[in-house]
């Protein structure tokens, strides 16, 4: 086991806080810092720190031992490479509105890309690798976001609370036809309205959500949503598009899975998000990024329903996120009182250790520390991590513990599916 130097990415929907503060960073960071990237992704990958300081790329490491490092098995059924990428998500604005291809779609739509000549870092690229890419969210702060569609019945209630006159038409259109068809019907419609009349529709919903956000109800959080995102993108066809969607405030701990096809877009809020290995996204609105209507369409999935949150289940000390994902999985530990520690730098002692907690064995897996500090024994070597670092263990790093661990420490697990 190793520890990992990871690489963040500074998007301009980021935090100046929370990523900095996780490293022990200077804070306000100089720019947003919106995701910290803990894998193999060719994009940007993490890099192994060796005990005499020399490093090196994660996915360098991985080519060079395949066998060693993910399992023979592994290896062969990950092609040689992480499955997964682990990802500190700190959102401080709203995400693009956005969707991911399931795994025929990308290789499909991959290989059509390559055959016209598209280069894979061009902007108007829509498939920068054959993979599909189905995530799950676990909350480290409340986070809000908007995920897959809602109900038509009530997205037909608050169109109506809304009282927009030029609404009323599609209003009555999705009323008419309360089902994923409907909502297909409506939400073509609104992503495909031409610039002029987004530029009467979104300023008229403005003065709609002015008004219900004002009144105590149902609606009211749907409404100042849709009033914050009218604000930051005005014209936007996304904003309508997001009237459609479930509104979701998810506490610490608590989880959500994002199957392929599904329309969402984070809000605000700090996260842990664990995904297969890819950066395929279709974007529907809400960014100045490239967004092809025509491939959005063909991929969205418009079954409705409220997002099953998922506070996971105890396993052997851990508590387990289950997806149906084979790429991934996710666990968290949180230590519960001090059990009489000495804490120096670099390593720890203790007299009464807590009773040893196992890291699950098999594959691949990357621990992430996100508060406290906490010693993980395995074999001879005993390596601290302290808040906001991770380190990497391969296949061969079997019966590795948690031994010790400062009251309130937090450790994400993330490993593939398949143990």
């Amino acid at each position: 086991m190793e520890l990992l130097d990871n690489p963040v990415r500074p998007y301009a929907w980021g935090s100046r806080t929370v990523i900095a503060e996780l490293l022990g960073q200077s804070v306000p960071s100089p720019h947003p810092q919106a995701e910290l990237w803990l894998g193999a992704h060719p994009a940007d990958p993490s890099h192994l720190v060796y005990d005499d300081g020399a490093t090196k790329s994660l996915g360098d490491a991985l080519a060079a031992d395949p066998e060693r490092l993910l399992g023979p098995d592994r290896a062969c059924r990950w092609d040689g490479r992480l499955p997964f990428l682990l990802k500190v998500l700190a959102a401080e604005e709203p995400l693009s509105l956005q969707a991911h291809p399931s795994l025929e779609q990308a290789i499909t739509g991959f290989t059509q890309e390559n055959a016209a000549g598209i280069p894979v870092d061009a902007s108007d690229r829509n498939y920068r690798d054959p993979n599909h890419k189905p995530e799950v969210i676990c909350a480290l702060t409340e986070f809000h976001a908007l995920i897959g569609f809602r109900d038509a019945e009530a997205s037909v209630r608050l169109l109506r609370a809304l009282d927009v006159p030029e609404l009323a038409a599609h209003t009555e259109l999705l009323a008419a036809q309360p089902g994923p068809d409907g909502l297909r019907a409506l939400f073509t419609t609104w992503i495909t309205l031409p610039q002029s009349m987004l530029d009467e529709l979104v300023p008229a919903l403005q003065q709609g959500a002015i008004r219900l956000a004002g009144e105590p109800g149902e609606w009211q959080r749907e409404a100042r949503t849709a009033l914050e995102l009218s604000e930051r993108y005005p014209g936007d066809a996304g904003v309508l598009a997001a009237l459609l969607l479930n509104r979701v405030v998810l506490q610490p701990g608590e989880a959500l899975y994002l199957p392929a096809g599904n329309l969402h877009a984070y809000l605000s809020g700090a996260g842990i998000e664990l995904m297969a290995n890819s950066d395929n996204v279709l974007r529907g609105g809400l960014t100045p990024k490239h967004v092809d209507v025509a491939e959005l369409l063909r991929i969205l999935d418009f079954r409705a329903g409220p997002p099953p949150v998922c506070s996971g289940h105890p396993e052997a000390g851990w508590i387990r996120h289950d997806t149906p994902a084979a790429e991934f999985l996710l666990r968290r530990w949180e230590s519960g009182r001090w059990e009489s520690g000495r804490w120096e730098s670099g390593h720890c002692e203790s007299a009464e250790p807590l009773v040893p907690v196992a890291v699950p064995d098999g594959g691949p897996r990357i621990v992430l520390c996100t508060a406290g500090s906490a010693c993980l024994r395995g074999g001879d070597k005993v390596m601290k991590l302290r808040r906001g670092a991770a380190l990497f263990m391969g296949d061969v790093d079997s019966g590795v513990v948690i031994e010790s661990a400062e009251p309130g420490t937090q450790l994400f697990l993330a490993s593939d599916g398949l143990g």
